[in-house]
């Protein structure tokens, strides 16, 4: 029975993780340029016992292991904007940003300009250009960005969008505020690159897809901790029934 309670255990915990990463996609519907995540799991079989000369013979456990959870990187729905600062990111390109932490990426391409004259994200990190941060002079006026990354304004040009690829983009990890950082280091991501200016990259969630995951999963979860509350039930009686024919 202990067993029993141990692999539910196992499998609740995998489910309640599950919980997490969908709760977390749902959350994040509409958020710019965001990329979905999924839970993966793998069985681990407990190894048997040392002494096999008893009877009967040791039987194998299977319990639930957290495998990751790799991320969806396909590309979300493109929407037209109007706006000369928002740009769409297309193929597997990402944009380079200065965080406290150290150089961060993003697909997240609806960007602004702070108080200071700054090109930063919604969330107000700098956005870097090939030769750092693109900042504009007080009396400068239409800014805009061209499909290579060039960023102008009335003036002239004031820098190009700094865009990296990697060569395993599923190590990504996520840092929040649609930020990632990575393993390793990345490459530029070359002239081929191309944005969609005027536009911005929606979440690749697919919402009802997601909302009928949940269902699923909090189901089970229900379902498994039923089974767990009767297994406990029927140890304490079995240890009650015990007790009382040694007494």
């Amino acid at each position: 029975m202990e067993n029993a309670l141990l692999v539910g255990l196992s499998r609740q915990i995998a489910l309640a993780r599950e919980l997490d990463v969908i709760a977390n996609n749902m959350a994040n519907v509409g958020t710019n340029g965001f990329k979905a995540r999924s839970a993966r799991f793998n069985e681990f079989i407990m190894p048997k016992a040392s002494a096999e000369t008893f009877a009967p013979r040791d039987r194998p456990l299977s319990y639930v292991i957290d495998k990751g959870t790799p991320i969806d990187l396909s590309q979300g729905t493109v929407e037209r904007t109007g706006n000369p600062l928002d740009v769409a990111l297309r193929g597997d390109n990402y944009l380079a940003v200065q965080t406290a932490g150290g150089e961060r990426y993003t697909r997240a391409g609806s960007l602004e300009i702070n108080g200071r004259g700054q090109l930063v994200m919604q969330t107000g990190q700098p956005v870097l250009g090939e030769g750092g941060p693109i900042t504009f002079g007080s009396s400068e006026s239409n800014a805009r960005i061209a499909a290579d990354g060039t960023v102008s304004t009335d003036q002239g040009i004031r820098g190009k969008l700094r865009q990296v690829r990697f060569a395993n983009p599923r190590a990504l990890v996520s840092e929040g505020d649609n930020l990632f950082s990575s393993p390793t280091a990345p490459v530029a991501a070359g002239p081929e690159a191309r944005l969609e200016a005027g536009a911005k990259e929606g979440s690749n969630v697919k919402a009802v897809i997601e909302m009928t995951r949940l269902i699923e999963v909090q189901r089970s979860y229900q379902s498994m901790a039923t089974m767990m509350s009767k297994t406990d039930e029927l140890r304490s009686k079995a240890i009650s029934r015990l007790a009382d024919q040694q007494a």
